[in-house]
């Protein structure tokens, strides 16, 4: 299934997964850990299983990979319920709801550069120096805009993530206003995430830890906007033996030989700490995804990140 048709369904109580891959290389094992975990909680909840490509960072993005990753799923058995969607042909309605901010006076232009934030910031954050707001209350004379931010609140928010417990964070003092259109003109990961999964009818993010911290940005984007929050839950990262998170390079699943489909599935759900029965390790794909819907334990999954293999 091809496509970037996207849909905005009403909302209903049935549960609506979503993989979202990045098209900066072939899908490695970490990312294939991430599509199965979603796949699995989706579908065990008769749920849809939607793909996204998200190819926003268009100077990142290397040719045919998004092909790629879609053939590397199909030949491991998933299947999506619609067309998959790209981001890199949703500009359009990035803007509208950008729009949308600006008219609830939710954002405001920034003309500070990276450096600038960096050299200015009280302290560092959880993803980097804080923004201490120096255009918040307007730009310094004789700069020019160069990014749009999205005003934060005092106060920590809390969430309950379905895997991790309770995450709070203090907006303010993690990451300051954050940005939500790039000097570059591109649109920010943090507005792109919160507009597909909304408009796709999302209603169950099943993804990396290493956004984990990155989830009250956009729960705080969902509740500027009135939309329903989805319900969150993060799996371990897969490490590689110097402990570092699985790139591309290293854990490529697209160079796997002949008959090796079903050991990679094997191989994710007993990282996700799903017990594979041994003899299921040689079937068919489809099956062993079949045997990972049926009998997937949330439960089950380790809280901690984990050396891929171990």
């Amino acid at each position: 299934m091809r496509g970037d048709v996207i849909k905005n369904p009403e909302k209903s109580l049935q549960t609506v997964g979503r993989f979202a891959p990045s098209p900066t290389g072939p899908l490695h094992f970490g990312s294939l850990v991430a599509a199965v975990g979603s796949y699995c909680l989706a579908r065990r909840d008769q749920g849809k299983w939607l793909v996204r490509i998200e190819d926003l960072d268009r100077p990142r993005v290397v040719a045919g990979a998004a092909d790629l990753i879609l053939s590397t799923l199909e030949e491991l058995g998933f299947e999506w319920d619609e067309a998959p969607v790209y981001q890199s042909r949703r500009m359009a309605r990035y803007e509208e709801v950008l729009s949308r901010l600006n008219e609830g006076g939710h954002i405001f232009p920034c003309a500070c550069s990276r450096r600038e934030v960096l050299a200015s910031a009280p302290h560092p954050g959880e993803e980097g120096p804080v923004y201490g707001g120096t255009c918040r209350q307007g730009i310094p004379p004789g700069r020019s805009p160069r990014s749009l931010r999205l005003r934060v609140p005092a106060g920590s928010r809390l969430f309950v993530d379905g895997i991790f417990g309770p995450v709070e964070q203090c907006l303010a003092s993690a990451v300051g206003d954050f940005v939500l259109r790039r000097a570059d003109g591109l649109f920010a990961y943090q507005l792109a995430v919160v507009v597909d999964d909304a408009d796709s009818g999302v209603n169950q993010v099943v993804r990396g830890a290493d956004l984990l911290h990155s989830t009250p940005r956009q729960i705080y984007l969902y509740a500027c906007l009135g939309w329903p929050v989805p319900r969150y839950l993060h799996l371990p990262l897969a490490l590689d033996a110097a402990g570092e998170k699985i790139s591309k390079r290293q854990g490529e699943v697209s160079r796997r030989r002949h008959g090796e489909n079903g050991r990679l599935l094997a191989q994710a759900l007993c990282f996700l700490g799903q017990a594979v029965p041994p003899e299921l390790v040689r079937a068919p794909p489809g099956e062993i995804l079949r045997w990972g819907v049926e009998h997937f334990r949330l439960e089950a999954v380790p809280r901690e990140n984990r050396i891929a293999g171990d």
